[in-house]
């Protein structure tokens, strides 16, 4: 059984580019991004507002694009080094509930 490993997520840095992470693992795909979705490296931390780590998951063979919203699930995290290693360990507990 293959598990999402932080490492590969990247840092919490890349999400500040207002970039999503996108993969897949064991039968279901997934997104990461920072919600509200927007580039803010160069904007100060005191000025970037409400910000958290959204994951999302939902079953293959569809990409994000494509896939009925009401197949995914998601959940918020704070938007931290340890949300995203939180959001991970969300998205392997998920992946594992159904294997």
């Amino acid at each position: 059984m293959s598990r999402i490993d932080v490492k590969d997520l990247y840092t919490i840095t890349f999400y500040e580019y207002g970039e999503a992470y996108y993969g897949s693992a064991q039968g279901y795909r997934f997104r990461i991004a920072r919600e509200p979705l927007a580039n803010v490296h160069y904007t100060p931390p005191d000025r970037r507002g409400e910000q958290s780590l959204r994951a999302q998951i939902w079953p293959e063979p569809l990409g994000y694009a494509a896939a009925d919203r009401s197949s995914m699930e998601e959940k918020e995290f704070s938007f931290t080094q340890d949300g995203l290693e939180q959001a991970c360990a969300w998205l392997n507990e998920r992946i594992a509930r159904d294997a």
